[in-house]
This record gives C-alpha cells, structure tokens and sequence, in this order.
C-alpha cells in the first residue's frame, strides 16, 4: 500500500504538478477571463457539465490555478473538493444561498466574526430564513435549538474574539440525527490544527486572507466538502460571481507551502505570549485555548492539535487602558485582520465587532477591555517586550 504523505509535504505538493505544455515547475497564474474550445461540440459540453473542463472564469472550476489551490486545501483539509472564493464571507454567503432557502432555519454560534453575524441577523431573514444564535459551547442549549425545519448548524471555533470553543465532534452528530448540515469556520486554526471533516462536520470553510495566504497581501476564502455539495455550489458561484481572482489563487498556493512552518511559530509565541499576560497584574484574564485555564481547554485539547495564535486577554482599567495599550505598542501593528507574519493587535468592540449591537456584544462577552492579538512569528521576546512597555503606560 502507498504511503501517506506527511502534512508538510502536502502542503508543499497537494494539487500541483510540472505544467504539462512548457514544464513550468511552479503552478503558472492563468491571466485569462475565457478559454477556447476546440469545437462547438466541447463548448456545449462543457457548458452542460457533461465534460470536464474551463469555460469562463466566474464559472468553477474557474482557471487551472484555482483548480490547484482548491485541490491543495481539500487534501489537507480531508476533504474531497473545494471551491474557492474572492472572500471568506464570499464563502459563506454562497454556501448558505446554495443549501437554504425560504422557511428553512439556521443554528449559528453566537459568537461569529462581525460580519458573519450582520448577514445572518439582517439579510438572510430578509430572505424567509430564520437563524438561531446560540452558545455552541453549551451541547445542552444546542440540542434545544434544533426545529423540524433546521437545516444548518454553523460553528466557529474557536470563536472571533472569546476564544470560546465548542465540541465539533458532538454538534456534528445532533446536525446529522437531525438532517442539517454542519458547518466550520476553520479560520482560526487552519487544517493543520484542526480538521473539522474528521471531527463529522459536512463543510470547512476558511478565509484564505488570514493563515492560509498568511501575509497579509490578499484576500480569498475556501469551502470544502464533498463533490456532491461543490457541484450544488457551482450554480450560486456562477450566478453571484464572487470568486477569487488568478493572481490571489497563486497567492494562496505559494503561502500554502510554507503553512505548517508558519502555524507551529504561530503557536509556540501565542502560548508564551498568554503566559505572560496571565502573569501580568495589569491583565484581568486571558483567553487561549492551549491554557489550562480556558474554559473549553480539555474540548480544545480533544479537537485540536496545536492552538494557533490567536488569543485575548482583558486589561485592567477597561476601555480606556485598552486604548493606551493599543495606542503604545511599537512592535505589534494596530490593524485588524489575522494570520499575517508580524503581530497584529486590536479592540474588537470599536472595530471588527462594532456592526454587533452593544447590548449583543456585553451579552457574549465581547466586551470593552476586550483585546485581541493575532501572535506573528517574531521572536517571542521581542513581542512580549512590546507588550510589556504598552502596560506600564496603562
């Protein structure tokens, strides 16, 4: 029997090959919005999904370049093929457009990115859809949430910016008892510290603009699943044309290969990182799944085989010593976002989360002294250096 490759092999080499017309060894960016057909017969063959092959750009599989990163991710993610997108929320947007409709109900966490939450809470029930917002960490009020009409369970875990994690595995077997599919926003660990698809869940999407593209140059997303689902899919993306362009597909590829390099850093520092907050006198608490004291530690540790660098933490003094932190840092960049090389720092309530009604927000946790990092791959001490001449100003 062949043997499996490693998963830093396969990020170097999954969906990629030497091009078959010139031997270019790296996948070349296909820089075209058409491609030619050898005759009428291919054109209406392929254009009736009866033969393999490209048609237009918007139009999956898009170009050979989108072809290989979507090749590339599903094979790391477990998956057996994928879509890529011009966005995460692309992604997302296209898989809830493609699997509900008018009637249909919508379990999410209650803790999802900003704009995750602006499009289930004032476009999707514009649509006929209603949508649940419920502490997936909680089993006992997930297994309340689900309806006869239920027909999607979307997790995000670890949740943007509480760090909350929830149990994949479980949820995914109540969506399934239950005829709806699962859903992950794997973006914060990636499929090298967690494979959602493993764990049951029917999909995994990710934003390709944090820890796949991995330094802050583009923006992309990617949902993988079965073939079944990316071919239901294929519709949606083609009538709503919100893919992702050539150049950012070659983007992702090159950041892919360097990916389990770059989250093993990631993780090293935000666990030192955490450390030293949790020790500091200025810092209220501290969320990282890889502490023991995280609340969902032992379900991260179950699910999870690293816990990647993101992580928030709690300053004493509340929103305004939030502000001085932030407004003194030198070596950690203001900027929202994740996932790039250098370390980037914020405040959720006044950025990233500001579309979430206040009220919401204090309800979840996503409070004012809230402040989240996404740990970059400097050398640790120079990170926390910073940090600690940010607190003494606080």
């Amino acid at each position: 029997m062949e043997r499996e490759m490693k998963f830093g092999t396969r990020c170097v080499h999954s969906g990629e090959m030497p091009d078959p017309v010139y031997g270019a060894h790296t996948t070349p960016i296909f820089q075209t919005s058409t491609f030619v057909f050898e005759n009428t017969k291919q054109g209406a063959a392929r254009f009736a999904g009866e033969e393999a092959g490209y048609v237009y750009t918007r139009i999956p599989p898009n170009t050979p370049t989108h072809a290989a990163l979507a090749e590339k991710v599903a094979d790391l993610e477990g998956g057996e093929a994928g879509q890529t997108f011009a966005s995460g929320m692309a992604a997302i947007t296209a898989l809830v457009l493609t699997h509900l409709k008018q009637g249909d109900h919508l379990i999410s966490t209650d803790v999802v990115y900003g704009c995750t939450y602006s499009l289930f809470l004032t476009v999707l029930p514009r649509l006929g859809i209603e949508v649940s917002f419920i502490d997936t960490s909680d089993l006992d009020k997930v297994r309340a949430a689900f309806k006869e009409n239920t027909k999607m369970v979307f997790l995000e875990t670890p949740a943007n910016p509480t760090m909350t994690v929830c149990d994949i595995g479980e949820i995914a077997c109540m969506a399934r008892e239950h005829g709806a599919l699962c859903v992950v926003d794997n973006t914060f660990s990636t499929p090298y510290f967690q494979k959602p698809l493993e764990l049951g869940a029917d999909l995994s999407l990710s934003s390709c603009t944090k820890y796949i593209g991995g330094h802050a140059d583009l923006l992309g997303g990617i949902v993988v699943g079965s073939r079944d689902f990316m071919r239901s899919l294929s519709p949606v993306v083609g009538y709503t044309g919100g893919i992702m362009g050539p150049h950012e597909a070659w983007l992702c590829i090159r950041g892919l290969k360097t990916l389990h390099l770059r989250m093993e850093k990631h993780a090293e520092n935000a666990l030192k990182v955490a450390e030293f907050l949790e020790s500091h006198p200025g810092v209220e608490w501290v969320r990282y799944p890889g502490l023991p004291s995280h609340p969902q530690h032992l379900i991260a540790k179950k699910q999870m085989s690293g816990y990647s660098g993101m992580l928030s933490f709690g300053v004493r003094g509340g929103l305004e010593a939030g502000r001085r932190l932030m407004d003194s840092v030198r070596l950690c960049s203001l900027a929202v976002s994740l996932g790039a090389t250098d370390t980037l720092i914020q405040h959720p309530a006044s950025m990233t989360h500001a579309c979430v009604p206040c009220e919401i927000r204090k309800s979840v946790c996503i409070t004012d002294e809230l402040v989240r990092i996404s740990v970059g791959i400097e050398e640790p001490e120079d990170i926390i250096a910073d940090l600690e001449q940010a607190l003494e100003k606080i």
